[in-house]
């Protein structure tokens, strides 16, 4: 089974057996990617390199020292209103293209203390208002069950990325329904 088709208890069982590591699933990530989410757009900024510094470096924790969080080396996909330091976050919209978050949002710090690896800027209805991810700026995500069909939103490229293997897990954000309705639309929790 290719790492990008894995789930969190399975790649951290991996790495701690040293079968995987963190970049070995980044990089299989990124082929998968960059050869389909053309299709589904559920994409709308992934960096190869940069999940790769950090896990080649050592700044992700090798997760067969010492006792491991269950998110040790995992990557996650990153909802685009979601801030991560140094990052755009454009939240799907052509107004804010450009703005580099300052700072990171308080997810992203726990996560980051887990020991995960925050990987992509997944698509978005423009600034979450939206039930279909078809507002986006960058063009309408598509449900990996059925291109013909929505993924729900607004986390819409969050469902997507994960129901079509492009992510192992992602973050998105709720205010009625922008996590759960893409969820049930996509098939994943």
């Amino acid at each position: 089974m290719p790492l990008n088709e894995n789930t969190i208890s399975g790649l951290s069982t991996l790495y701690r057996s040293g079968s995987a590591r963190p970049e070995d699933t980044l990089k299989d990530l990124g082929t998968a990617i960059k050869a389909r989410d053309r299709h589904l757009n559920s994409y709308v900024k992934f960096d190869v390199g940069a999940g790769l510094v950090p896990a080649q470096t050592g700044a992700v924790r090798a997760p067969t020292r010492g006792a491991p969080t269950p998110l040790e080396g995992i990557p996650i996909s990153i909802k685009d209103n979601i801030c991560v330091r140094g990052q755009e976050a454009s939240c799907g919209s052509k107004i804010l293209q450009g703005y580099i978050a300052p700072y990171h949002a308080t997810v992203i710090n726990r996560l980051l203390k887990a020991g995960a690896v925050p990987y992509g800027r997944t698509n978005m209805d423009e600034f979450a208002f939206g039930s279909s991810t078809e507002t986006s700026y960058y063009g309408p995500t598509r449900n990996p069950r059925d291109t013909a069909r929505v993924p729900g939103g607004s986390s819409g490229g969050s469902a997507a990325a994960v129901a079509g293997h492009l992510a192992i897990a992602a973050l998105g954000s709720d205010t009625g329904g922008s996590i759960r309705q893409p969820a049930s639309f996509c098939g994943v929790v």
